[in-house]
């Protein structure tokens, strides 16, 4: 403000006064050029010196400087050289005598002139960018760092989101097929990153090699793919914007939730809910501006793409297969078979010969062993006396009735007693656990300690009939007649004939 009044005394002083500029500059105690310059400006200049002007005793280490900056584009943003760093390089290894201001001063001018300028882009109808994010949550009652996959309609700022445990090929294609669902059509194209997910390999030409998985997905789904140049994060800013909004607001607080299906059902219903939003800019609403992106869509096909990840192996002499680090059984009568290996995001599918042999949720882990112990029980009884040291048994819970009539059958027929309890835990196989446990349970109270009675018990649960060991409730089965034996119809047999005497055995 005071430089402000200077200027209009000054030229007061000169323009209307008649006072020479000589005596202006002496009167005011200002330099003689800079009364030339407040009387061509009518005020001082609002942002300093023009031009990238710098102390002569920097003059001749201002390349080294450049260089040293244009070196930290390519190193990690945390090892780049700050003004003071470079001010000690300066003196230690090039002799610079001057001070730090002056480095400074220079090396936040050099940064302000390096950095990128953007072009404000319009967007068409029908088409889409992707990304993943990552997030903390509490699901399953336990703290995780999860990862969410991302779509964004340029056009309309619609978006889709979907969280999973790991950002892996199978998640990254899934997520595709559920954003296509949800919006009920096909982008005409869609934008990445350069994410080893699609891309497996850039080229010198710049071309992109796509992983063999993507290039399935796109095969089956027919949009178009683009990619951003590498490290260029802002090529695809709709779609980063929306990772950061969804971080900001769909997960602050934290989000708990008891599994990953419930914390992605309340993602969907903040999605829609998000549609209602008029942003800046517009004058309609997302759902408004989303017809537009629809009408462009292409339609969905007949059949929805499987986003798995197949690969071929052999089931190991312990009945156990090899996905992505981790063993997971199969049925034991599959052992040492060809089998096909299908990774799902939530589970992993086992198929031999056409037929799927075995399910399991998927692990995450590195090194986890996976068994499902029905697997392992008809080796089992044959082997009895590795029941209680076989491992695919050690997490399974069962209910106190079934320890109970195991100790039973053992008290009475030892081995066979194992052999039978093996028997009873073999109905798993057939019923819910929670039935055989049931009917076990019912056993021990008629005080039927037997594999047959708890199997007819289970069964006259299913059928909805009282639970009573007694054949007239089983009509199908069929009934022995036995008649009294005539003496002589043994005669028949010495004399080579038949003899029928009344009374003989029907």
């Amino acid at each position: 403000m005071k430089r402000v009044e200077l200027y209009q005394k000054v030229r007061r002083a000169v323009m209307i006064e008649g006072m020479s500029r000589r005596g202006a500059a002496r009167y005011f105690g200002v330099n003689r050029k800079t009364v030339d310059k407040m009387l061509t400006f009518p005020e001082p200049p609002q942002h300093g010196r023009s031009g990238r002007s710098y102390s002569r005793k920097l003059a001749e280490f201002t390349e080294i400087i450049d260089r040293i900056l244009v070196e930290d584009r390519t190193v990690h943003f945390k090892q780049r050289h700050t003004a003071f760093r470079i001010f000690e390089r300066l003196r230690d290894e090039h002799g610079y005598a001057g001070g730090i201001t002056i480095v400074r001063d220079y090396v936040a001018s050099a940064k302000l002139h390096s950095r990128e300028v953007f072009i404000p882009l319009s967007h068409k109808p029908g088409h889409a960018q992707v990304d993943f994010g990552e997030a903390d949550g509490i699901i399953g009652g336990k703290l995780l760092r999860f990862h969410y996959f991302c779509m964004d309609l340029p056009h309309s700022d619609a978006p889709f989101v979907k969280a999973y445990p790991a950002e892996v090929a199978e998640a990254f294609c899934e997520g595709h097929v559920a954003a296509f669902a949800f919006f009920g059509g096909i982008p005409q194209s869609i934008l990445y990153d350069n994410t080893k997910l699609a891309v497996a390999q850039i080229l010198g030409d710049g071309k992109r090699e796509r992983s063999r998985m993507f290039s399935t997905l796109q095969s089956h789904y027919l949009f178009e793919d683009k990619f951003g140049r590498p490290g260029k994060g802002n090529d695809k800013g709709k779609v980063e914007g929306l990772v950061g909004y969804v971080r900001r607001h769909f997960m602050v607080p934290m989000p708990v939730a008891e599994s990953f299906d419930a914390m992605n059902a309340r993602f969907l219903e903040q999605c829609v809910e998000r549609r209602q939003a008029v942003l800046r800019g517009n004058e309609q609403s997302i759902a408004t501006r989303m017809e537009a992106d629809l009408a462009a869509f292409m339609a969905l096909p007949a059949t929805a793409f499987d986003p798995c990840h197949m690969v071929t192996g052999r089931a190991s002499s312990m009945s156990l297969v090899r996905y992505r680090t981790n063993d997971y059984s199969v049925p034991t009568a599959y052992a040492h078979q060809e089998v096909v290996i299908k990774g799902y995001v939530e589970r992993v599918e086992v198929i031999c010969g056409g037929e799927r042999i075995a399910v399991h949720p998927r692990s995450y882990e590195r090194e986890d062993f996976i068994p499902n112990p029905l697997h392992y029980l008809a080796l089992l009884e044959r082997k009895p006396r590795a029941l209680d040291q076989a491992a695919p048994l050690d997490g399974w819970v069962l209910a106190e009735p079934m320890h109970r009539i195991r100790r039973l059958m053992e008290a009475r027929s030892g081995k066979e007693g194992r052999r039978e309890f093996i028997q009873v835990l073999r109905l798993c196989e057939k019923f819910e656990q929670t039935l055989v446990e049931w009917a076990v349970a019912r056993a021990l109270e008629m005080g039927a300690i037997s594999f047959d009675a708890v199997k007819m018990i289970a069964l006259a649960r299913l059928e909805q009939r009282p639970p009573r060991l007694d054949l007239e409730l089983y009509p199908h089965l069929p009934r022995a007649h036995v008649g009294r034996t005539n003496p002589r119809s043994y005669l028949g047999l010495l004399s080579g004939t038949t003899a029928s005497a009344p009374g003989a055995a029907a």
